[in-house]
C-alpha cells in the first residue's frame, strides 16, 4: 500500500509560513487586521488593502497581495 502523500499548500496560503517568520505575527492576526481594515473602509479595493499593508506594516508586495487575496477569497 502506498504511503499517503502530504498535501502541499498552494496559492496565497503557501506564503503564510514565511510571512509569520518574517513579520513576527501569526497569520490569523494578519488576517484579522485586514478584516478590521475592511470593516472600517468597506469600499477599499484589493490594491488599496495591499498598499496599506505595505505602507503601515512594512510588508512586501508579494506577501501583502497573497494575504489580501486569501482574506477576500475566504470572506
Amino acid at each position: 500500500m502506498a504511503e499517503p502523500q502530504e498535501t502541499k499548500v498552494q496559492g496565497p496560503a503557501s506564503y503564510f509560513p514565511s510571512m509569520e517568520k518574517k513579520y513576527g505575527k501569526p497569520i490569523g492576526e494578519w488576517q484579522q487586521l485586514v478584516r478590521e481594515r475592511r470593516a472600517a473602509e468597506p469600499d477599499a479595493k484589493h490594491m488599496a488593502l495591499v498598499s496599506w499593508l505595505k505602507s503601515e506594516h512594512g510588508m512586501g508586495h508579494g506577501h501583502a497581495n497573497a494575504l489580501v487575496a486569501h482574506v477576500l477569497a475566504e470572506d
